[in-house]
């Protein structure tokens, strides 16, 4: 999720300043370690801080309180050049850590000079460190019409890259589901594709199940408004299923607006065993699996 420079976004930076701190209770450990398959560790440190208040290290110190609860492997994800740089010298810091780099699909159109953007992901794309290309994709909530070519352009460009260099595509898809899976199409899609906040019903969930993506969920299949997404996660194979923050936001249930971190991942995790039926020790280690698949070994 991009950090853009929008009224509401900018209220959402001003609540999050104002909460720093306020961070939910660590829930109860996993019996089998995760991953966070989708954070971004840079904007909650700075924005929400640290889960048990400052640290000289903050980036460890969240990696600490994560793996404390059995959630041992972060994904942190850039969105724009100066995140996608700050992500891979992270994940080359942190064995914990692995990064993905990319322009946010709401980034595209504002760049003055898209393909200078681009050259620039690619280099990053070459780290070893670096797993993925993303966050890319289509965004027709925040992006208008006048948008919508620099952002079909860049997301072409980062399939390619993704291709060129072997590295997972994590895609965001917002309110964008036919043109994404049309763009796919086009263009042919990379071994491996996450649909990151998957957002979509069972029969997207289906069409995406077909095509062999996977479908990464996060806090928002526990909102209360979420059935649809719940339905997606029913139809959803074990293992083609992720879980993820997308922290600082999206705080899963009951501690929705309050900030999140990789450490409320059980909450996620747990939720979504109860809804699919699934044993949770089997759904841990499929989760486990497919995570050091899509972007292992760590």
């Amino acid at each position: 999720m991009l950090v853009a420079m929008t009224e509401q976004t900018e209220t959402r930076k001003q609540r999050a300043a104002r909460r720093a701190g306020e961070f939910p209770p660590a829930p109860e450990a996993l019996p089998v370690p995760v991953l966070d398959s989708h954070t971004h560790l840079d904007i909650t440190v700075s924005e929400a801080g640290v889960p048990g208040g400052p640290a000289d290290d903050p980036v460890g110190a969240a990696i600490a309180v994560a793996a404390g609860v059995g959630v041992d492997r972060l994904v942190q994800v850039g969105v724009d050049v100066e995140s996608s740089r700050w992500s891979a010298d992270v994940a080359e810091r942190y064995g914990a850590v692995l990064a993905t780099v990319a322009l946010h699909p709401n980034e595209a159109p504002r760049l003055a000079d898209l393909d200078e953007a681009l050259r620039e992901i690619e280099a990053l794309a070459a780290r070893d460190r670096v797993r993925g290309i993303g966050e890319t994709g289509m965004d027709f909530f925040r992006t208008g019409d006048e948008g919508r070519a620099a952002q079909e352009e860049s997301f072409r460009a980062h399939i390619a890259i993704a291709k060129r260099y072997g590295k997972a595509l994590v895609i965001h898809d917002r309110d964008a589901h036919a043109d994404v899976l049309r763009v796919l199409d086009d263009e042919g899609a990379p071994d491996t594709v996450v649909l990151h906040c998957f957002s979509g019903d069972a029969d997207f969930a289906r069409e995406c199940v077909r095509r062999g993506y996977l479908l990464s969920f996060a806090g928002t299949v526990t909102f209360g408004s979420a059935a649809a997404l719940r339905e997606a996660a029913t139809v959803t194979p074990v293992d083609q299923m992720l879980v993820e923050t997308d922290a600082p936001y999206l705080t899963p249930m009951p501690h929705r607006g309050r900030p999140n971190a990789s450490y409320l991942v059980p909450l996620t995790v747990r939720f979504l065993a109860e809804t699919t039926g699934t044993d949770l020790d089997e759904l841990c280690a499929a989760i486990s699996a497919t995570g050091d698949r899509a972007f292992g070994p760590w």
